[in-house]
């Protein structure tokens, strides 16, 4: 029963995966709606980036974008893109897969400016509140 829903997981992570490199192809893709190339943009870069919005280290909620955040994404993205294009990608996307993962170093660095601007607003509130 566990070994079963391991590997019940382990094959939902490797779809998940797959699809991923479905939404990056299909957000090049001309004929995909303005609307769902905005959704799958947002997906891709956020589960591409470097670095997490919620660090992992963050207790429960690090994980939390990993475990729900990216999925429902990713499950609203393809919802949105029409079927054909979809299939079509997917076969592209199983050759990308056997490349290197591309990384998206712009959402990485916004994450981390986002990060700095918190830290830096948190230490001036905590300066003139013992002030």
């Amino acid at each position: 029963m566990k070994n079963d829903n391991i590997i019940r997981l382990k094959n939902y992570a490797r779809k998940l995966k797959q699809d991923l490199f479905v939404l990056y192809l299909s957000y090049k893709d001309n004929r995909t709606p303005w609307y769902a190339k905005a959704v799958a943009i947002c997906v891709v870069a956020y589960a591409f980036s470097p670095v997490d919005l919620i660090p992992d280290f963050i207790p429960i909620l690090g994980y939390l974008d990993d475990l729900i955040l990216i999925p429902l994404g990713i499950s609203l993205a393809i919802k949105l893109i029409p079927t054909y294009i979809i299939e079509e990608n997917r076969f592209m996307a199983e050759e990308l897969k056997k490349n290197e993962k591309p990384k998206n170093w712009f959402v990485g660095i916004l994450f981390i400016l986002i990060w700095i601007s918190l830290g830096v607003w948190i230490g001036k509130m905590i300066i003139d509140f013992t002030s």
